[in-house]
């Protein structure tokens, strides 16, 4: 049973880690060339975009330490002081600490990864420019 959960938290974790595309409205333009030359557009698109610096998302790693070190930090001070209640802070900490850092790690892997608009908006303009029109980001 154990098992098969951690291959569902896998594969939940796998699709979470999609990477957002813009969605075009299909134009003239769109229609003539068809959704396989625009999809390697989109691709061209993000590639300009990150070698002129636009981050995608900003750094993956830095925000999976912080939502994990802040979750361990309120988890321990939740717990100390439930454990507290109980008799036990030290036991209450260390379990209220390994709780809060694996939900700040968790609530990051399934949240949606947050854009930077430069980024949103240099693929946005470069499409434009090869005459499609984006209409939003998924």
């Amino acid at each position: 049973m154990l098992k098969r959960l951690w291959a569902l938290v896998m594969v939940l974790a796998m699709a979470g880690c999609a990477t957002p595309r813009p969605i075009l409205y299909p134009n003239a333009h769109f229609n003539a060339v068809g959704s396989a030359a625009a999809d390697r557009d989109i691709a061209s698109c993000m590639e300009l975009a990150t070698s002129a610096g636009a981050d995608a998302a900003g750094s993956g790693a830095g925000q999976a330490a912080a939502r994990t070190a802040g979750g361990a930090a309120v988890g321990a001070a939740t717990g100390a002081v439930g454990g507290a209640v109980v008799g036990s802070a030290g036991a209450g900490s260390a379990v209220g600490a390994a709780s809060g850092a694996t939900a700040g790690l968790l609530h990051w892997l399934f949240s949606k990864p947050h854009r930077r608009p430069a980024f949103e908006n240099f693929v946005n303009r470069c499409l434009q420019e090869r005459g499609y029109e984006p209409v939003g980001w998924n």
